[in-house]
């Protein structure tokens, strides 16, 4: 346990102690990335929560990430360090929502987005992450498409996708739809050499500059094969943090400073710990609302 400190070596110990698996987000904090057994996109993370046969998972990330952890595997008792810890864009859209957008357009699919909650799961036909939101909606029989709740995500896999019709949900992340494309000109005027990887939540604006778009987990594995030696970062600081220390001989920037998401920053070592502690964080869904938003995960993680 060389190189953490003592609050990093009790977590590492209660883990131990608890047969506990600790899975983390790309945005969080890099130090509580250092403690995790993973550190995953939330597509890897549902993947990894499903298949877990530990005794707790502690999910280091946001609500809706939690929540997916317990649908795919409701036997495990799912720990979310900070309960509170949000995603705007998934409390944009509610399941009356969808259900208004099926009587409007009953020949279409409804795509949900994994950042949504297990009630707009529940009324959905499958969910997506930014890794597989194109190939889950080319899988699909349907012409008609209701992507839910991202606008951003759902308007760039339309441009791939023109033989089918969008009907999109005016939802966003508001870190990343913060960022404008007034932002990428002034990174790329500063980094002329450099070469831009950017997040599908982004603006289309801002996507439009980008040499390459995708998940987190695909910005990562592009930055460590381009051989460019410059990188603008355009999803969360957290990436960009990751890889600084990963990549130690390239030159990695953020599009701007305020690319943070606060509710990614919410949990701490201290949090985490207290979790492990305590067990007091534990996320709960009755066995009908498992049963009703089971369906579109499931449908998600088989593709």
């Amino acid at each position: 346990m060389s190189g953490f400190n003592e609050t990093q070596k009790e977590i590492l110990r209660l883990k131990a102690e608890k047969n506990a698996l600790i899975l983390a987000h790309f945005y969080q904090p890099i130090e509580v990335q250092d403690v995790a057994d993973h550190v995953c996109d939330s597509f890897e993370m549902a993947k990894r929560a499903r298949d877990a046969d530990q005794n707790i998972v502690v999910i280091c990330g946001v609500v809706f990430m939690a929540e997916s952890a317990k649908i795919l595997n409701p036997g495990k008792k799912i720990l979310l360090p900070v309960t509170d810890a949000g995603c705007p864009m998934a409390d944009m859209v509610k399941p009356e929502d969808v259900v208004k957008l099926r009587k409007e357009y009953p020949d279409a699919a409804v795509v949900c987005y994994v950042n949504s909650s297990a009630a707009v799961k529940a009324v959905s036909d499958i969910c997506c992450t930014s890794s597989s939101a194109l190939r889950i909606v080319k899988s699909l029989p349907e012409k008609k498409i209701i992507f839910i709740p991202d606008k951003n995500l759902g308007a760039y896999v339309a441009k791939k996708v023109p033989e089918k019709k969008f009907i999109l949900f005016n939802g966003f992340c508001p870190t990343h739809n913060r960022i404008s494309e007034s932002d990428i000109l002034k990174a790329k005027a500063a980094h002329p050499e450099s070469v831009f990887a950017a997040h599908p939540e982004c603006r289309e604006e801002v996507l439009k500059h980008a040499d390459f778009i995708g998940s987190t987990a695909e910005i990562l594995d592009f930055a460590r094969k381009t051989p460019s030696e410059t990188i603008i970062i355009g999803t969360e600081m957290g990436v960009a943090e990751r890889l600084k220390r990963e990549l130690p001989n390239k030159k990695i920037y953020t599009v701007a400073a305020s690319f943070v998401c606060p509710n990614m920053k919410k949990t701490g070592l201290g949090e985490l710990l207290n979790c492990l502690k305590t067990e007091k964080t534990e996320i709960k869904l009755s066995p009908e609302e498992i049963a009703a938003a089971k369906a579109s995960l499931d449908r998600m993680v088989s593709i």
